[in-house]
């Protein structure tokens, strides 16, 4: 009798468990982006999965607004992160937490995408080279934050994951889209960067700045017929930097 009982309520809770399973509403993609982990390094690579996993699991009620900080905290020694290259003032140097902004991007993208509305992002100072410029969203605790919010009458969840050489992140919800957005980046004007050298031009040579040119981009945000700006950057040229030894 005690096992017919046992085998009894096992059933019941497996049965139970898949229609309760069955009774979940059903979610789906409505937006995902991803930006190229090759070039980065070892750090790099360690700082951004370790603030996409943070990401990951995040809902965000309707009518609310998320904040990409308050989410996943100081970019910190004690948090696990590294130091890595991060840009300052068009210099590499090594930070903590170099790399979390390739995962800000790439959310900043997906949240385009799928119709959020933009309340706080920054630009770098200098456009990175894994997002075409205008499309960047830096990062640093606590006072420089991605913040958007929640438009739609159901909850969005964030997702992420590695795919080959890819960070993706994917927004979720219940249901589809009436219409997909597009985002459109117009460059406004370019300025050429300039080289500069130090010591004698003999002998062996160091790149210790690759350069990279200065433009003004506009960023659009397509949605049927309806066209919204959503940034206007201006981002200096960075001048190329040779040193002879």
């Amino acid at each position: 009798m005690k096992v017919l009982f046992g085998l009894v309520v096992g059933f019941l809770a497996v049965y139970l468990g898949s229609v309760a399973f069955t009774n979940l509403p059903k979610t789906q993609v409505i937006a995902s982006f991803g930006t190229p982990l090759s070039g980065r390094s070892h750090s790099q690579r360690h700082n951004s999965l370790l603030a996409l996993n943070r990401l990951k699991g995040a809902q965000i009620r309707p009518g609310g607004t998320f904040s990409f900080n308050r989410r996943v905290g100081t970019f910190s020694q004690d948090q696990g992160y590294r130091r890595a290259p991060v840009s300052y003032n068009g210099q590499l140097i090594s930070d903590w937490g170099g790399g979390v902004c390739q995962t800000s991007t790439t959310l900043y993208n997906a949240a385009l995408l799928a119709g959020m509305k933009i309340v706080e992002r920054h630009r770098h100072r200098f456009a990175p080279g894994y997002i075409p410029p205008g499309r960047d969203a830096a990062v640093a605790y606590s006072n420089v934050d991605l913040k958007f919010t929640n438009p739609y009458p159901f909850p969005i969840q964030i997702d992420g994951s590695v795919e080959g050489d890819v960070l993706v992140v994917s927004l979720i919800g219940r249901h589809e889209l009436p219409m997909r957005p597009q985002v459109i980046a117009q460059i406004r004007q370019t300025q050429d960067y300039q080289t500069f050298r130090f010591g004698k031009p003999s002998g062996e040579s160091r790149v210790r700045n690759s350069g990279k040119d200065g433009c003004e981009v506009a960023v659009y945000r397509v949605t049927g017929d309806r066209r919204e700006l959503i940034s206007m950057d201006t981002y200096p040229a960075m001048n190329r930097v040779v040193q002879y030894r």
